[in-house]
C-alpha cells in the first residue's frame, strides 16, 4: 500500500513538474521543475529496484546538467520572447510528432508481451544475493571496460574543449601565475627598516 501510494505521488508530481517546464514563463522557474522532475522520476527508480540508475540520474542530471542549464540561462543574455515567437510556426509538427509517440507508447503498453521478443528469449535475472548496484558494477567494469574508459575520455576531450572555446584573454585582467610566486625572493617583498625612536616611517 505504501509502495502503491508512493508511485502515484512520485508520478503525479513528475507529471506536473514535466508540464511547467515546457509552460513557465520564467526559464530559470522551468530549470528549476525540471530539476524537481528528475528527483522524482529517481524516486520512481528506487521503486522500482534500480537505485544505481537512481542515484545516476540525481548525481549527474540534477548535480550537473540540470545546474549548467540554470548557469547559461542566468548568464547568458538571450531574448526568449523572440525564440517563443519563432517557435510558434513549429507548434503543428510537434503535435504530430507528439501524437505518433504517444500511439507507440501506448501500443508498447498494452500490446506488447515477452512472446513477442525473438523466440521469447528473456536474459535471466539477476542472482538474489547481489544487489542492483553490484550486479551492473561487476558487468561495466568486466565485459564492458573498454566502453566504459573510452567513454570516460570523450567526456575528458568534450570538458577541455568547452574550457578551451570559453576561455578568453583580456587586457588589464589581473591573473595569477605560480611560477613567479613559487620563485619569489624575500628581498623582494620585504622591507626592514631601522626606525628611530619617537620617530615614524616615511
Amino acid at each position: 500500500m505504501i509502495a502503491s501510494l508512493a508511485f502515484y505521488l512520485f508520478s503525479f508530481v513528475l507529471i506536473m513538474s514535466a508540464l511547467f517546464v515546457i509552460s513557465a514563463k520564467n526559464p530559470v522557474h522551468s530549470v528549476l521543475f525540471l530539476i524537481l522532475a528528475f528527483f522524482n522520476a529517481a524516486g520512481l527508480f528506487v521503486l522500482l529496484g534500480a537505485e544505481f540508475v537512481a542515484f545516476i540520474l540525481a548525481i549527474v542530471y540534477v548535480g550537473a546538467v540540470a545546474v549548467l542549464f540554470l548557469f547559461v540561462v542566468m548568464m547568458l543574455d538571450v531574448s526568449f520572447a523572440d525564440l517563443r515567437r519563432e517557435s510558434m510556426q513549429y507548434i503543428p509538427l510537434g503535435l504530430v510528432i507528439g501524437g505518433i509517440l504517444l500511439v507507440e507508447m501506448a501500443f508498447m503498453m498494452f500490446a506488447w508481451s515477452p512472446s513477442m521478443m525473438a523466440g521469447g528469449n528473456i536474459a535471466a535475472a539477476a542472482p538474489k544475493d547481489l544487489s542492483n548496484t553490484h550486479a551492473l558494477g561487476q558487468i561495466l567494469y568486466t565485459q564492458y571496460v573498454l566502453p566504459f574508459q573510452v567513454s570516460g575520455l570523450i567526456l575528458l576531450v568534450a570538458m577541455i574543449g568547452a574550457i578551451v572555446l570559453t576561455l578568453r584573454v583580456r587586457p588589464g585582467t589581473l591573473r595569477q601565475k605560480i611560477s613567479d610566486q613559487v620563485h619569489v625572493r624575500r628581498e623582494d617583498v620585504v622591507e626592514v627598516r631601522k626606525v628611530q625612536s619617537g620617530q615614524g616611517v616615511e
